[in-house]
């Protein structure tokens, strides 16, 4: 996985107002008396309508309440290089009858109000002209442009940037390891150069045809994603020359102001979080004022009644939307419960809390849901507040939302203990209803469907190993051991996955039925886009055991993906790894030069 909103009126395009119908001759500047009285009686019968539901609909109070209580949320201190001080501390009251009662009787008054105000406010107009209308209308533009250009031009607060550690580590001393590495650094080169040549400005490159590619997740428009994406690693190699590049093309090329229709999550992962990779390993302003710039175009998507953000968002109109396969219309839990980390950093940068507030809303609400045997159900419908179809999966649509509990506590110095508690209480969980054993001896995370365990893992739960083992430390009962072997034994069934294809490459997603073990079954689930998870769990194993095994094991996968995904023109994904004369997908994903290489 990469580690590293209310709709503003900037973002709303006023429509033309039509007076009437298209034959309304141009020389009539007013509307007939009677044509005024008809206009006037029907917005006041409406008006009653509506004044006379809120009195009769049941009484919301007898229902459950999302009372959130934001305007009682501590923003953190942030300590440059010991991340959030005291995150997650709130002061949220019960709401009792009498508070209900006064809270009723208030809102009734300013209903009240605001309808009183309505119909002067449409008397008035109806006085006007149409010409006058559009008047009116064109300086509300103008002052929202004026208003969009001045906060454009805001520098952003001075913050000091944290000391890292290890971006300069030297040479190893052992002559084989430094070969492998200049390897991975070659591939890399391989990877970043081609797309270069053939895609640059392009979100991704088909290394076969020698052109740029793109997927819905990234809109319509030209937005650079493997730029973006692969800052962080061609800094930490060292490919300084191929930052630069990068970096120019982002100051004179990256532009958020487009019609374009993108993922929340993708964009928030690859471009606010590459962004913010390369801001704080280099420390180049742009960097920060582009993330920045993105990230105010993404606040839109939280618009909804539960402030769960839609999946999709308009850059430019700030309309969003969910995903038509999504159940019922629902969220996903890995798309909004993947964006604290790089909000929180949002606000630190900025000293805008909006950002923060905006996923700690998020955490609010999920702590308030009721969870099926403890555990998080994928799909969660943003209008209503309900989970959608019952399924739990530490895969896709699940994945990330519990690496990034886990990594709030560790960005926040372990001060976070919220995001720990949500991360402790899920993992155990997870451990009693989907980890279970296979009759080889395997450990592998299974599905929750419905009532009932589906014994399938993907290769994105793969990355669950790393994560048990990065959340040994602090793990509650003194279970540290406990999770650095089930951490292993997860890397040992993902290792399996791969061991038992033709190309020593994993299978997107793989089996546990009787004699099938750790083996695609479907067609559809036997092809390898270059993800990173399985190697990134090899990594933090070594970090944490140095056992050799897991850089061998991460060797194999990196001769593995140069024999079999490396073409002239770049890296290919592979439809089907059990087959010894693969065939290619023709995509370099951007996230094989951000992850699978770093």
């Amino acid at each position: 996985m990469t580690t590293p909103a209310l709709l503003p009126l900037s973002g709303r395009r006023i429509p033309p107002l039509n007076l009437g119908p298209p034959s309304f001759p141009h020389h009539r500047a007013t509307l007939r008396l009677s044509e005024k009285f008809i206009l006037l009686l029907i917005l006041s019968a409406f008006i009653t309508l509506c004044f006379g539901a809120f009195f009769f609909l049941p009484d919301s109070s007898k229902h459950k309440r999302f009372d959130l209580g934001l305007e009682d949320v501590l923003i953190p201190h942030v300590d440059a290089g010991k991340g959030a001080k005291n995150p997650g501390v709130f002061l949220i009251h019960g709401p009792d009858e009498h508070r209900h009662r006064e809270e009723e009787e208030r809102l009734r008054n300013k209903i009240r109000a605001d309808h009183e105000k309505a119909l002067e406010e449409a008397k008035e107009k109806l006085k006007k002209s149409r010409e006058e209308i559009r008047a009116e209308i064109q300086t509300e533009k103008n002052k929202v442009v004026l208003e969009m250009k001045m906060k454009e031009k805001k520098p952003l607060p001075p913050v000091p940037i944290p000391n890292l550690i290890g971006t300069n580590g030297g040479d190893p001393e052992d002559n084989e390891l430094r070969e492998k590495r200049e390897k991975i650094k070659e591939m890399m080169k391989h990877a970043w150069d081609n797309y270069r040549m053939y895609g640059w400005g392009h979100n991704e490159l088909r290394p076969i045809a020698r052109k740029g590619h793109s997927t819905n997740i990234f809109g319509s428009s030209q937005m650079g994603a493997t730029i973006v994406d692969a800052l962080d690693t061609l800094y930490i190699m060292g490919l300084h020359d191929e930052f630069r590049d990068g970096q120019k093309w982002i100051e004179n090329n990256l532009d958020f102001s487009v019609n374009s229709e993108v993922s929340v999550f993708e964009v928030n992962i690859r471009f606010i979080g590459g962004l913010l990779a390369a801001y704080y390993l280099s420390g180049e302003e742009v960097f920060k004022v582009k993330a920045v710039q993105l990230a105010e175009k993404l606040l839109p998507a939280f618009n909804t009644p539960t402030g769960i953000p839609w999946a999709m968002v308009n850059l430019k109109s700030g309309v969003g939307r969910n995903w038509g396969w999504a159940s019922a219309g629902s969220s996903i839990l890995a798309e909004f419960g993947t964006l604290h980390m790089e909000f929180v950093h949002l606000s630190y940068l900025t000293g805008d809390p909006v950002y923060y507030k905006k996923v700690m809303h998020i955490r609010k609400l999920l702590q308030k849901m009721d969870r099926p045997n403890g555990l998080y159900p994928n799909y969660l419908n943003p209008r209503t507040g309900r989970w959608g179809q019952y399924h739990t999966s530490v895969g896709g649509l699940g994945d990330s939302f519990y690496e990034y509990l886990l990594k709030a506590w560790l960005m926040s110095d372990k001060t976070d203990h919220e995001a720990r508690k949500m991360y402790d209480d899920a993992i155990e969980a997870i451990e009693k209803h989907l980890i279970k054993k296979s009759r080889g001896g395997l450990t592998f995370i299974g599905e929750w469907k419905n009532g009932h365990l589906e014994k399938k893992m993907g290769h994105l739960a793969c990355f669950a190993g790393g994560m048990f083992v990065l959340g040994a430390d602090g793990s509650r009962m003194d279970k540290a051991g406990h999770y650095l072997e089930l951490g292993a034994e997860i890397a040992r069934t993902c290792h399996e996955s791969y061991d038992r294809t033709a190309l020593k490459l994993g299978p997107e997603s793989f089996k546990f039925d009787g004699a099938v073990e750790a083996v695609a079954v479907r067609q559809a689930e036997k092809y390898y886009i270059l993800r990173p998870e399985v190697i990134e769990t090899y990594w933090y194993l070594w970090r944490f055991t140095h056992d050799p095994r897991y850089r061998e094991w991460g060797w194999e996968a990196a001769l593995a993906i140069e024999k079999y995904c490396r073409v002239s023109g770049g890296f290919s994904g592979v439809k089907d790894v059990y087959s010894s004369t693969p065939t290619h997908d023709d995509v370099q994903q951007s996230f094989f030069l951000a992850e699978t290489l770093n």
